[in-house]
């Protein structure tokens, strides 16, 4: 408690220090960028962040390990949804019910989304329920860029509960000026092939399924001088009946899984004063799904979602003085969950942020916050459960030499009933211009989550733990970069250790969480990436990229021990990806594969999931100025596999749409 009321205390003087204080200097020169309305660093190659962009429009110098998607690859990809993005760009793990529509997690160093902190222009969006995120529930189209931190411990945002990682959706952007409009149409196919019906009857091919699912888009925006305004909005119709393999090796068809979903979003970007803006958005979200009752099961439950929610955002890289930058928002989120008839799941939670940089000196900044949350909980299991969750925390961005910066934080995370302190230490060093060393070492934190504390379901089979403990741990990573012209190689080794790690686990007939002993991971990710120009050749150049992940890992208790070799579930101890890309002047055609050896999906490692290899063929190729159609050829090798135990995955499929862009209509040129 003393750490906690120390953070708040400096927290609230650092900015209350420099409005008493003259100007008795001006930090940068007047013919600065920062004077044009630009970002500002202040040495060609210095590591001091980018003063203009704090956590809203995007991020800063970290010591942890990045990847950023931006727009381009977005579109050029052509993802049904986020975790296939994640997947065929990273690589990251992903575990997935079933096709488009399910549930689905994403999987960093050895963690899942539960654990991984989710923002949506850097503010938290995971469940307070459940502690994931609904990937279903996003539209790519509105997406303007990807950033994924790994890693624990996260100083970029300085959220809670980011003991995996940090991945950041940026969905507001001001638009060039003039008005834009833009959108799609696909259609999926799947094989459609003799089956074997329940009984033993051959079901012949349902030739309906070459038109399996169809997903519709649509984008608007206008920009303008002081402010711009843009809204998107799509439709999706999944009828999910492909064939898989059942225990017996029987062909059998997918059914009752079809999925329908809608949701649009729109928002405002107004320009004021001194470079600051002011951001507004608001996003709503309806569908109804078929779940199986198991993934290979014929009969099926009802489940329609509604989520809606709103944010104000408000941006000051000059607030009030030249050194002083700040940000604050404030967001609302509803979701409502109707399973079957009888069951249902509401969750509102409020979230406010307030974040400061102090540029004290060329070589120092000081950052202070907070992030509070208020979640209201009510479900026809009985649970109706409020709760208060955030946390302050304090930053030193220290760069004693001109290619060395070190990274210091604290952070004071509450759930009201305690506070703990988050500690977090990092630096990168760059001893020349193209390569660079990072290491961080930090504590992992992560109160438990709502379902984990309390689920009741009627069933009897499911119940939640009131007496678990938080899961709490340490970590550390040494990562290098060496990125020359035409080349990139980055690698990390890491490892984690988490006390008291969370697992549901069957006893007696009931599923139940516990903290079932200590998780440690250890891990390398290694990514290299060539960009060969060619000259002279209708190709301009060719892009190759290779990423291996590999980890051990191990979850000691009772009379397990790091020889009995027990493996966390879903955690592969290989992961390989590896892409070639051929662009040309009016398109692209990408190759890409994905390959995940060996699991288990359950904690005694009796249930092994076997590895799997995807192969993925995009080509894109623009029609005249303003149309592209693109042709997509996923799982070419029709492999046959399970992401999440008992519940088999698509085959080949082939996706054939159109995208169209018109940009600037109505723009005045100087």
């Amino acid at each position: 408690m003393k750490v906690f009321l120390l953070i708040c205390v400096v927290s609230a003087l650092i900015p209350l220090s420099l409005f008493c204080e003259t100007e008795e200097e001006v930090f940068f020169p007047e013919d600065s960028p920062v004077m044009e309305g630009e970002g500002i660093t202040l040495e060609e190659d210095s590591l001091i962040t980018n003063r203009n962009e704090i956590g809203v429009l995007g991020t800063e110098e970290s010591t942890q390990q990045m990847e950023v998607i931006d727009k381009d690859e977005i579109e050029r990809r052509q993802a049904p949804d986020l975790p296939t993005l994640l997947e065929e760009t990273l690589d990251m793990g992903i575990t997935r019910y079933g096709a488009y529509g399910n549930a689905a997690n994403v999987n960093m160093r050895g963690l899942d989304s539960s654990r991984v902190a989710i923002l949506i222009d850097g503010i938290p969006a995971n469940s307070p329920r459940t502690g994931g995120f609904d990937m279903s529930m996003l539209d790519l189209n509105g997406l303007e860029k990807i950033e994924v931190v790994y890693g624990g411990s996260d100083t970029k945002f300085n959220v809670s509960g980011a003991m995996g990682g940090v991945i950041n959706l940026i969905t507001i952007k001001k638009q060039e000026p003039g008005l834009r409009i833009s959108g799609g149409i696909s259609n999926l196919s799947v094989l459609p092939e003799q089956y074997n019906k329940k009984g033993g009857e051959i079901g012949n091919p349902h030739w309906e399924d070459l038109a399996d699912t169809q997903m519709t888009s649509l984008s608007l925006g206008y920009g303008a001088e002081k402010f711009s305004w843009s809204a998107n909005w799509f439709g999706n119709r999944a009828a999910n009946h492909y064939l898989y393999k059942d225990y017996g090796g029987y062909a059998r068809r997918k059914e009752n899984n079809e999925v329908w979903d809608t949701g649009a979003s729109t928002s405002f970007v107004w320009d004021l004063p001194d470079m600051s803006k002011l951001l507004a958005g608001a996003d709503i979200y309806y569908a109804d799904r078929n779940f199986p009752y198991t993934g290979t099961a014929s009969s099926a439950a009802k489940q329609q979602d509604i989520k809606t929610g709103q944010k104000i955002l408000f941006d000051m890289p000059r607030a009030f003085r030249d050194d002083l930058a700040m940000e604050a928002s404030l967001s609302h989120t509803f979701t409502d969950m109707r399973y079957r008839e009888d069951e249902r799941y509401d969750d509102n939670y409020l979230t406010a942020i307030n974040r400061w940089s102090w540029y004290a000196k060329p070589w120092l900044t000081l950052k202070s916050g907070f992030d509070y949350r208020y979640i209201h909980v009510d479900t026809t299991r009985g649970e109706i459960q409020d709760g208060h969750d955030g946390g302050i925390y304090l930053n030193a961005e220290v760069q004693p030499a001109k290619r060395f910066l070190f990274i210091a934080s604290v952070k004071g995370v509450t759930n009201t009933r305690s506070v703990v302190p988050v500690p977090k230490f990092g630096f990168v060093w760059k001893p020349l211009g193209f390569f660079a060393l990072k290491n961080n070492y930090y504590r992992s934190f992560k109160y438990p989550d709502f379902d984990d504390l309390y689920w009741k379901q009627a069933d009897g089979q499911y119940t939640g733990n009131p007496d678990l403990k938080p899961e709490d741990g340490w970590g550390a990573d040494l990562g290098a970069e060496f990125r020359p012209k035409w080349f990139s190689l980055d690698s990390t080794l890491y490892y984690s250790w988490i006390n008291d790690s969370i697992h549901w686990v069957k006893s007696g007939g009931i599923w139940r969480p516990k903290n079932a002993g200590i998780a440690t991971y250890v891990g390398l990710d290694t990514r290299l990436r060539f960009d060969i120009p060619l000259s002279n050749f209708f190709i301009k150049k060719i892009g190759l990229s290779f990423s291996y992940q590999y980890q051990l890992n191990w979850l000691l208790s009772g009379d397990f021990d790091y020889s009995s070799g027990m493996r966390i579930p879903y955690m592969p101890m290989h992961t390989f990806g590896a892409s070639v890309d051929f662009p040309w002047e009016t398109g692209s055609l990408l190759l890409s594969g994905h390959y995940e050896s060996l699991r288990y999906a359950d904690t005694t490692n009796l249930l092994r999931l076997d590895p799997y290899f995807l192969l993925n063929l995009t080509v894109n190729q623009k029609i005249g100025g303003n149309f592209t159609a693109f042709m997509i050829l996923r799982n070419m090798l029709n492999t046959l596999y399970t992401s999440f135990a008992e519940y088999p995955m698509p085959g080949i499929t082939l996706t054939l749409g159109m995208r169209l862009n018109f940009e600037g209509i109505g723009r005045k040129e100087k």
